[in-house]
């Protein structure tokens, strides 16, 4: 508990990331020891400059306690790289993010998939995303996203049509909502699944912080499936850290005169696999997890013996 809280507190420090966090840790006795050490000692690790006197400084305004009450007041978790609650997923990227704030539940998370698109989603685009979810999230994948206007909301949603587990990613503090209109679908992500953030409380949603974001989404899942996008956006860049990341790369064809088509056109063009539907994702980890084939297959049968009977 007490490294814990000192983690808090030490994430709270302006600009103090993972890696330079991690180098801390590793000069000193865990996060209190890193809390408690010397300017100089400090300085003798991070070296002159921004960020040692930013440590030193918070230090003298931060109350790591105070800090904790906080959150545990917004029913906000907190698990840390190499605890069993930590995402096996996340785990395996380069410098994994060392503390991860949630509410929910981050059970199962080894069966995850990102879908992930553009803010200004077509009708197209949303009816498509949110059909891949609610087939996906059916057959048992975990489906994360951004949880942005457009085809992130209707991932979460299509997820959570299906009675499935969804994940959003937030590129701030989980204390603030964003956009504000996504308050019930928070509500009703953390009864089905996790919001989570890396970020701790009272940090805005600067653009600056979304890469971040983007590079949690592709790490927590197999896969990252692009749905809508312009050649340039946040979109491809999540596709970008996938790769990086060793995961695999998806991607639904649009109409050739659309902008939004841009991006999952070029990640085609690169070689990402071609969706139509849930099956062409299903397939691809069909020869190690038979049982999502056989239960997508189940799902999909009972689906159209319903309609039948309602027909």
């Amino acid at each position: 508990m007490e490294e814990a809280i000192y983690l808090n507190a030490l994430r709270m420090v302006p600009g103090l990331g993972s890696s330079k966090l991690a180098q801390l840790l590793a000069c000193f006795p865990g996060a209190q020891g890193v809390w408690q050490a010397r300017s100089e000692e400090l300085t003798r690790v991070l070296g002159p400059g921004k960020l040692s006197e930013a440590l030193t400084h918070s230090r003298t305004v931060i109350e790591p306690q105070r800090e904790w009450e906080k959150l545990l007041q917004a029913g906000i978790k907190l698990t840390t790289l190499g605890s069993p609650g930590y995402p096996a997923n996340l785990a395996e990227i380069y410098n994994p993010p060392l503390i991860l704030y949630y509410r929910g539940s981050l059970e199962g998370l080894d069966l995850s998939l990102a879908i992930v698109g553009s803010r200004q989603a077509t009708p197209y685009g949303r009816v498509t995303a949110t059909v891949l979810a609610r087939d996906l999230g059916s057959a048992g994948f975990v489906i994360v996203s951004g949880f942005a206007r457009g085809i992130d909301a209707a991932a979460h949603r299509g997820a959570l049509d299906a009675k499935g587990r969804t994940v959003a990613v937030f590129g701030c503090g989980l204390d603030t909502i964003y956009p504000r209109e996504h308050r019930s679908l928070c509500e009703e992500i953390v009864e089905r699944g996790a919001v989570v953030s890396d970020f701790p409380l009272g940090v805005q949603p600067l653009s600056a912080n979304f890469p971040a974001r983007n590079r949690i989404i592709s790490g927590l899942s197999l896969g990252t499936l692009v749905v809508e996008g312009q050649e340039r956006s946040g979109s491809l860049i999540t596709a970008d850290f996938a790769l990086e990341q060793g995961r695999d790369v998806f991607a639904i064809p649009g109409p050739i005169n659309s902008e939004y088509s841009r991006g999952p056109h070029k990640l085609l063009k690169q070689g990402a696999k071609l969706v139509e539907s849930a099956g062409d994702i299903l397939e691809e980890y069909a020869q190690d997890r038979t049982w999502f084939l056989l239960r997508y297959r189940s799902n999909l049968l009972s689906s159209v013996t319903r309609q039948s009977i309602r027909d």
